[in-house]
C-alpha cells in the first residue's frame, strides 16, 4: 500500500511541469502525485490530461495562491488516509532519493512532524534553502539561500521550519495543528505553520540526504509587487499568532522597527500604494489572528524559553539596513 503523496501546486507553469513531474515519477520510492491546477490560464490543465494520465489532478476554478492550493490537495490526501504528504513546487527538480529520505527521516523520528531537505538552484551552482530560520527580530529567513553549494550543510540537523517547496509532512500531525493559514496566500506560510507545529511539540527536521533543485522566483515573479504586499501583509500576523507571550517583549518592538523600514524602501522603490494597501489588509485581519492565537497559544506544549532556544537572536544576513541601524544605535550607547 502506498501511504506517501506528493502535491505539486501549479498556477500557469506548464513550462516546468514536464521537468517537474518527471522528476517525481522517477522517484526510488513508489508514491501518489497530485497536482492541484490552480487556476492555470496558460493551458497547463489541458497540458496535463493529455500527457501525464497518471498523475492525479484536484482542480481549483481560481487561484488560491500557495496556502489554499496547498490545503485543497491536502484535503484530498487526508481524506484517503495517506500517511504522509510531500509538497513540491513546480518549477523544482527532485533528486531520485529525495523522498526516499524525506519518508525515512520521519520512520526514525516519531517526535517529528514536518522534514525539509537541501534545496540547491536549478544548476546546483548555490543554495536556495536548507530550512528556515525565525529571529528575534520576528523575520524569517532561508538558511544558506546564495551561498555556493558545498558541504557547510551536510549533517542532519533540527531547524525552526520547512520550507513549503520541498517538505514532507506527517498527516497526524497536520490533523493536531491544523493545514496551512489561506489568508497568508503566499509568503510565510511555512514560517506559520512549522511555528505552530514547534508550539504543539513537534520537531522539524533538515535531512540534507534528501536533494531537490529550484528556480527562484519563477512563479511570483510573474506579478508585479507580488513580492512586497505579501511580505508586509503576513510578517505581523505570524508574531501575533505564533510568538509565545514570554518572547514579546523581545520580538515586538525589533519587529516594529523592521518593518517601518521595510515600509518605507518599499516606499523609495515607488511601491508605496502597494505596501498600503497590504498594510490595510494586514492590520483589518488582525482581530481575526488574535483570536486565531488564543487558540494556538492553549496548544502550546513547550516553554517560552524553548521557543527562544530555537530560535536565531540576530538580524537575517542579509538585512544590511537594519543592521547599520543597529551598529549606529550600538555607538550612540556607548558613547552615553
Amino acid at each position: 500500500m502506498i501511504d506517501t503523496a506528493v502535491i505539486v501546486l501549479n498556477w500557469n507553469g506548464k513550462d516546468s511541469l514536464k521537468s517537474c513531474l518527471d522528476s517525481l515519477l522517477a522517484q526510488s520510492i513508489k508514491c501518489a502525485i497530485f497536482v492541484v491546477e490552480n487556476g492555470s490560464k496558460d493551458g497547463s490543465l489541458e497540458y496535463l490530461k493529455k500527457n501525464y494520465p497518471q498523475v492525479r489532478l484536484v482542480v481549483n476554478q481560481a487561484n488560491l495562491g500557495f496556502a489554499g492550493g496547498a490545503n485543497t490537495g491536502l484535503h484530498q490526501v487526508i481524506s484517503e488516509n495517506f500517511a504522509y504528504a510531500a509538497l513540491f513546487n513546480n518549477d523544482a527538480v527532485a533528486d531520485k532519493d529525495w523522498l526516499k529520505y524525506l519518508v525515512k527521516a520521519l520512520l526514525d523520528n516519531p517526535d517529528t512532524g514536518i522534514v525539509t531537505c537541501k534545496l540547491a538552484t536549478t544548476d546546483n551552482t548555490h543554495m536556495d534553502s536548507t530550512g528556515d530560520l525565525y529571529t528575534t527580530w520576528g523575520l524569517p529567513y532561508p538558511r544558506g539561500r546564495g551561498e555556493p553549494v558545498g558541504t557547510q550543510y551536510d549533517d542532519q540537523t533540527t531547524i525552526f521550519s520547512a520550507s513549503g517547496g520541498a517538505s514532507l509532512y506527517r498527516i497526524k500531525m497536520l490533523e493536531e495543528i491544523g493545514l496551512f493559514d489561506e489568508d497568508l496566500f503566499a509568503y510565510y506560510e511555512d514560517v506559520d505553520i512549522s511555528f505552530r507545529a514547534q508550539l504543539a511539540g513537534w520537531k522539524v527536521r533538515y535531512v540534507p540526504e534528501s536533494v531537490a533543485y529550484h528556480q527562484i522566483g519563477a512563479t511570483s515573479g510573474k506579478i508585479k509587487g507580488f513580492t512586497t504586499y505579501q511580505t508586509i501583509k503576513n510578517l505581523p500576523w505570524i508574531v501575533v499568532k505564533d510568538v509565545p507571550k514570554g518572547l514579546v517583549g523581545t520580538v515586538l518592538p525589533r519587529f516594529l522597527l523592521a518593518y517601518s523600514s521595510f515600509i518605507g524602501r518599499a516606499i523609495l522603490r515607488g511601491q508605496g500604494w502597494t505596501a498600503l494597501k497590504a498594510l490595510s489588509v494586514s492590520i483589518r485581519k488582525l482581530p481575526k489572528k488574535r483570536r486565531e492565537r488564543k487558540l494556538i497559544q492553549s496548544q502550546k506544549t513547550v516553554s517560552s524559553t524553548y521557543i527562544s532556544n530555537l530560535m536565531t537572536h540576530d538580524l537575517p544576513p542579509n538585512a544590511y539596513n537594519l543592521r547599520r541601524v543597529r551598529s549606529w544605535w550600538w555607538n550612540l550607547k556607548r558613547k552615553t
